[in-house]
Order: C-alpha cells, then structure tokens, then sequence
C-alpha cells in the first residue's frame, strides 16, 4: 500500500500559557477556573476570531492557535497582552492572570483539525522564552512583521530551547502602554473590527519639593496610588508605572511627553512637606493642546502619613474622574459625523442622553447603537443603550413602556455578558431594577456598581434613587451627598434634587421637599417630570394657585399628561401612588 500523502501547510502559530496555574489552582480552584473561563470568554477568543486566528488546541492553562498571517498573529498577542494587563490593574494579586505567549511561523503537519510539526513546537519553545505578560517571536516572525505593526522589538538573539537542534534567532515584542487601538499600518488591511480610540491618561511621578530625600517614598507612593486608582474607571488607558516613573527627575515638556507616550491627558504635580504639613499640588492637563483642564492644592496636617496619602488620591481621582468625561464629550461633539468612531459615538452618546430632551434621548439611543455596531464587544456602550431607553420610560417619551424596560434589561445584560467588571453595565442594572420595582435588587446592583470603582457617581445616584423608594430616607439623603461630593456640577443634577424631595416627603417634611422641587424645576436640563413632584408638594400644601401652575408647566412639557398617564408612569417607582395621585389632582391634573 503506498504511503499517504502528508498535508503540509504554512502558518503562523501562537502559543499561550497561563503563569503559575498550578499555584492559582491551588490557591483557589474554582475561582481560578471561573476566571479562566472568563478571560477566554470575554477575552482570548474575540481577539483570536477578529484576527482570523483558529484555536486548534486547548488544555487547562494553555492554547495553541493557527494564523494565516504572521501579522495578524502578532497583532492579536499585543491586544490580548494589553488587554489582559488593564484587567488586571486593581485586582488582588491572587486573582489576576497573566500570560506568556510565544509566535512562530514555519511548516506544519496538518491532521484533522489538529496540527504539528516544527512551527508548533518553535512556538511553543518562543512562549517558554517570554515573562510574565510578554510575547517572544522567532526572527522569519520578525522579518515579515517587519515596520507594519506599531510596536518594537528587541533582538535578545540566539536561543538554544529544548528539543530544537539549532539555536533560534528570538526577539521580544515591547508592547507600547497605548497600543490598545494598534493595527496594521497597511491601508488595504482587511477583516479588521473598527479602532476605538479610548483614550490614555498619563500620571508622572510628582515632584518632591521638600529638598529632603526620605520624602520621595511619599511623593512617589502619592502617583503609583492615583494610577492604581484611576485604572478601576475602565473607561480610560492608565500608562503603567513603570513606563510613567522613567520621567523622574527630569524636566518636562508635557506636550512633548504626551506625544512619547501616546496619550491625550497628563497628570502632574509636586509635594511640599514643612514641619507637620503637607501641600500637594495637582493638574490635569491636555496632551495635545498643553490647556489645563483642572488644577487643585491641597494642604494637609501629617498626623497619618498613610491616611494623608489614601486621602488625597480619593480626592485627586474623585475630581479628575468626572473631568476627563465631560473632555472627551467636548472633544466627540467638534468631531465631523462621519469621523466617529465607538468611543466617540459613545461619549456623544452620554453628552445627549444626560440632557434628558425626547430628541436628545433619541439621538442617544442611535449614538449607543452605532458604538455598539462599530464595537459589539463595547460593554460601555451597550450599558449606556440600557440607560437611554430606561430615561425614555422615566421621562414618558417611551411609548411602550413595558417593550423598553426589557430591551434595556437585555442591553444591560449584554453589557455585563461583554464584561462582567464593566461597573456602568451595573449601574445600568440598578436603573432598569429601579424602574421595573425592584428596588433591593437595584440596590444590589449599584452596589456591585461601586465595588468597582467607589468614585463613580451615577452608581450612587441609582442607588440613591432605589433606597429612597423603600423608605430609607435618611440613607438616602447621606448616598446623594456623597453624589454631590463626587459629582458636584453634573449635568444631571435636577434628577439628585428630585429624589432629595421624595426623600423629605417620605420624611413627611413637605416645606423642605419644596425647596427642593423648586431647584429641580429651574435647573437647566430638567424635564416635566420635575414638576409631577413639584405639583404634588404645592398641592399636598394647599399652595393652589401656584400648583396649577405648576400643573400646567407640566402638561405644556408632557401634552395630554394625566391622572390615568400618572398611574401608569408613576405606578413602579413610587410606593405611595395614591399620595402622589392625590397631590396631582389638587393642582389640577384632569383624570383622562
């Protein structure tokens, strides 16, 4: 019988291998394989689909993948590996992943759907080369990526690896802190998702200005706090410590350092210690334009040197947090329309759908949407699709409710099934449990929300509107002080005084609840639906003439508004319907 034919093909291999596997799974079993699961789920297998690449081999802690083109395969690697490292960013050290992942191109045997040869084995050699979080290639890897990939490579040269007769040529893939949007260079690229260019923060070391060298542990401790911090707002690329601290000591040109490191924002400052006090200075400021987008100083007694520094990095992070929002929704409203990208989509996104307006709240939903056609695997976008059509219930521009309370709840869900640590895919969830009566779960919810990132101001502004509907006022009150800590000119602020009055009127105070309508109703982007509170309040007073008018305010915002429309748009998120009914109809709200 004549010997089969071998089919041979050439391909590029990559070769990954979770770090310590045998250490996490000792450690804790089942939480290192739900997070195993998650990281292919969410992470490994998009990225090798969106580049073309084949999973032709799995165990527990490793894969082996077939790409077609050596490009396509490194380009894969850099985006896991700088994925995988923002992932891991502000996890505890026994949870977070890490991967080596090698690359080769050669001849392979091909048996069914399995492979063999050289090249697999090659590959697998280039994967036990690399650290924790890198990625090695041999050098035919190397010269076909050649200059068409943003990232560099160091010759680290022959390498003599176990079961290969002759030393391999390696290099080592330096993976660029911003080359989360990296693509090849090539204009005629094919089958390449759309970029979406979320943007890098950069924190230099700050300065240590007290001419005392036992101070630089403090001043340092002062940016690698801050950074660690502003990685939990997933919304931002926050360049490594390591790469960030090489400007130390060093004069410099902010504009100039931006443009070394690839970000739009730079975070600096200096430290000042005198006697038992401490000055810390801090400043945003825009990569690209050199403006300052904030500025603070803060000035501090050293009782704890500890609690003085935990202090100011909640506080830094607090402020700057909100700032970099409304920058990037300036910068995605002066974009041309046919220049946005997801991320720009999703930030022109938020800027409409917090003006609370039926076009505004309608433009938002076709933002959400496109971001998520441009990215599907945009958590964030998704999440801000649910929030839309949740505003569109709460607002009564819905004109089927019950339909956009569930697609808000399945773009929720998307969100967390995209990425289950994105903490405003929970926030979205607490609103959808706050308009569909869930309060607890809606608490929970936001909860999770916080667990995530404590400085996110929404998440307490769902939460607060959650408690105050199962009674708990006075927590309801101290959840939008901290909001207003957080967030203290947030566009929607109408929205914190409207669930302030509910609070007070659930306390019983109506005098106090007024004051609070009435700031509800003059702040620029409120809606009719402040008025629903303010004409119940007046009513609820005996305040008659000044409740119709009121009432009327309300039926020019929402024509044909009445008693009928009010039980069912107010049914879910009030306890008490028929307090509220009753305060409607004292000002004048007809019944049909």
């Amino acid at each position: 019988m004549a010997d089969e034919r071998v089919q041979r093909r050439l391909a590029a291999i990559l070769a990954a291998d979770v770090v310590g596997y045998s250490r996490l799974m000792e450690q804790d079993e089942g939480g290192t394989l739900t997070r195993l699961k998650a990281l292919r789920r969410e992470l490994f297998d998009p990225k090798t689909k969106e580049y073309s690449g084949r999973i032709f081999k799995t165990t527990g802690d490793g894969a082996l993948v077939e790409f077609k083109s050596a490009v396509d395969a490194v380009n894969c690697a850099a985006k896991i590996q700088r994925a995988l490292a923002l992932r891991n960013q502000g996890a505890p050290e026994n949870e977070r992943i890490a991967l080596r992942i090698g690359i080769s191109l050669g001849d392979v045997i091909v048996e069914g759907s399995d492979l063999y040869g050289n090249g697999v084995n090659v590959a697998a050699r280039m994967e036990g080369l690399a650290a924790p979080g890198g990625i090695c290639i041999s050098g035919n890897v190397h010269e076909h990526v050649g200059q068409l990939l943003d990232v560099d490579f160091e010759n680290i040269g022959p390498q003599s690896v176990k079961n290969i007769a002759r030393p391999i040529q390696t290099y080592r893939v330096i993976i660029k802190e911003t080359d989360a949007e990296m693509e090849p260079q090539s204009s005629d690229a094919s089958g390449v998702s759309a970029k979406m260019s979320r943007p890098a923060v950069a924190v230099l070391p700050f300065d240590n200005l007290s001419g005392d060298p036992e101070q630089e542990y403090f001043s340092d401790g002062i940016a690698e706090d801050i950074i660690t911090a502003l990685s939990r707002i997933r919304q931002f690329f926050v360049i490594a410590r390591n790469t960030t601290f090489t400007y130390k000591g060093r004069a410099v040109d902010i504009q100039a350092a931006a443009e070394e490191l690839g970000v739009r924002y730079v975070l600096e400052g200096s430290v000042r210690k005198a006697a038992n006090r401490v000055r810390i200075t801090a400043q945003l400021i825009d990569g690209e334009t050199g403006n300052h987008i904030w500025a603070q100083r803060y000035d501090r007694e050293m009782a704890d040197i500890f609690d003085v520094q935990d202090e100011i990095t909640n506080t830094v992070v607090t402020a700057i947090g909100p700032e970099l929002s409304r920058a990037e929704q300036d910068r995605a409203r002066r974009k041309r329309p046919d220049d946005l990208d997801a991320w720009d989509c999703y930030q022109r996104g938020l800027w409409h759908v917090l003006r609370a307006g039926p076009d505004d709240n309608e433009e938002a939903q076709k933002l959400f949407v496109k971001a998520t056609e441009l990215d599907p695997h945009f958590a964030a976008a998704h999440a801000g699709l649910s929030i839309a059509h949740l505003r569109a219930v709460t607002l009564g521009l819905a004109p089927d409710q019950d339909m956009a309370i569930r697609k808000s709840v399945n773009a929720a869900r998307k969100a967390l099934t995209v990425d289950d640590h994105e903490a405003v895919a929970f926030a979205a969830l607490s609103y959808a449990d706050l308009v569909s009566g869930n309060f607890q779960a809606g608490i929970e919810a936001a909860d999770r929300a916080l667990e995530i990132n404590p400085s996110y101001a929404f998440a307490r502004l769902c939460r607060s509107a959650n408690l105050v509907r199962t009674g708990r006022a006075e927590d309801t009150i101290a959840e939008l002080d901290e909001f207003d800590r957080l967030s203290p000119q947030d566009p929607a602020q109408w929205v914190v005084y409207d669930c302030r009055a509910i609070a007070e009127i659930e306390n019983g105070d109506f005098d106090a609840a007024l004051s609070w309508t009435r700031k509800a109703v003059q702040h620029p982007n409120s809606h009719g639906t402040s008025f629903i509170h303010h004409a119940v309040v007046l009513g609820k007073l005996g305040q008659t003439e000044e409740a119709r008018k009121a009432a009327v305010e309300l039926m020019r915002l929402m024509p044909g508004f009445n008693l009928k429309d009010a039980a069912n748009h107010l049914g879910v998120v009030h306890r008490h319907l028929d307090f509220y009914l009753d305060g409607l109809r004292a000002a004048g709200v007809p019944e049909e």
